[in-house]
């Protein structure tokens, strides 16, 4: 059988036409949010909502800030969207800094909010742990051990996480492939990547969770650059092309433009892949739903009707 590599076609549109012209839009997306911190911050955040809904995400995601730091403040973004829209909300829980009791007991109260998709992480260790990783001593010491204690207790549709250019703290690219096939063996649903800038990075490392037994779907991570020195120091392993370096030279105290250029290289990313047969994207908004809507747009998706 071909890989997916092998799969990606030479797609050439005719003269004068934009490459973005004859796509049928006949993908699924999917948003990222962060729970507010100001009054100022859920304004944001709402509109962003607001605006991104008719597009028809296969759920939207609210993360959980490091150490548990956000745990009243997602879960009381999500209970809002369960109550407020018509949107399937996946809730980010993580192992860091809480008992299996205490994880129990939020997930049950996510489950009696009407929320049924978990996004199981172990979660990044808090500063003053020297940004290690330690389990709580009644805690759960892995995300798939998190997984496997979530669906013993509920039928949970649960994401976990990936990484197409290994995880910064894996002892291999093997290890680190061994995880999330743990993870997805313990019942997890699906697997998100973190952001990437190489098609062929991630495209690589479909074929490899193919022939490692996962046939899960994993869908790829898109993070459009709103502020490129932000994005190098979240990168950890992940590539950044000198393609894209060239793209966002001189834009650093430019954020308009900046965002056109964002926009249009995560579009072109996106198209990439469609390109090599993907269909599914995930797109971590920063509760900003412009770059998000443009990038849809370009790829030929439309708004639906939203109904009250």
């Amino acid at each position: 059988m071909a890989s997916v590599i092998e799969a990606e076609a030479e797609r050439t549109a005719a003269p004068g036409v934009s490459p973005y012209a004859e796509l049928p839009g006949d993908i699924a997306v999917s948003f990222e949010f962060f729970p507010p911190k100001t009054e100022k911050m859920e304004a944001q955040l709402w509109q962003a909502i607001a605006d991104l809904a008719p597009l028809s995400p296969s759920f939207v995601s609210v993360t959980y800030g490091a150490g548990g730091t956000t745990r009243e403040r997602t879960h009381a973004t999500v209970a809002r969207i369960v109550r407020e829209t018509n949107l399937a909300p996946a809730a980010h829980l993580t192992c860091i800094a809480a008992s299996k009791a205490e994880i129990a007991d939020i997930a049950d109260q996510y489950w009696q909010a009407g929320v049924r998709h978990i996004v199981a992480l172990r979660g990044d260790p808090p500063p003053a742990d020297g940004g290690r990783f330690v389990p709580h001593p009644e805690g759960y010491a892995s995300a798939a051990e998190l997984v496997a204690g979530l669906k013993h207790q509920h039928d949970f549709e649960i994401s976990v996480a990936a990484y197409p250019e290994i995880h910064p703290e894996a002892v291999s690219a093997q290890h680190d492939l061994d995880n999330l096939k743990r993870k997805i063996d313990a019942g997890a649903t699906r697997a998100i990547t973190q952001f990437f800038y190489s098609t062929d990075a991630y495209l690589r490392f479909l074929d490899k969770a193919l022939a490692a037994g996962i046939e899960t779907p994993i869908l790829p991570g898109i993070m459009p650059v709103t502020n490129f020195a932000a994005i190098r120091r979240m990168s950890g392993n992940t590539e950044i092309p000198d393609w894209l370096v060239t793209m966002f030279e001189g834009l650093d105290d430019r954020p308009g433009p900046r965002a056109l250029v964002a926009a249009v290289a995560a579009a072109d990313l996106c198209r990439r892949l469609y390109e090599g047969g993907v269909r599914d994207f995930h797109f971590y908004t920063l509760n900003r739903a412009e770059q998000a809507y443009a990038i849809c747009q370009l790829l030929g998706l439309r708004p639906q009707e939203i109904t009250p």
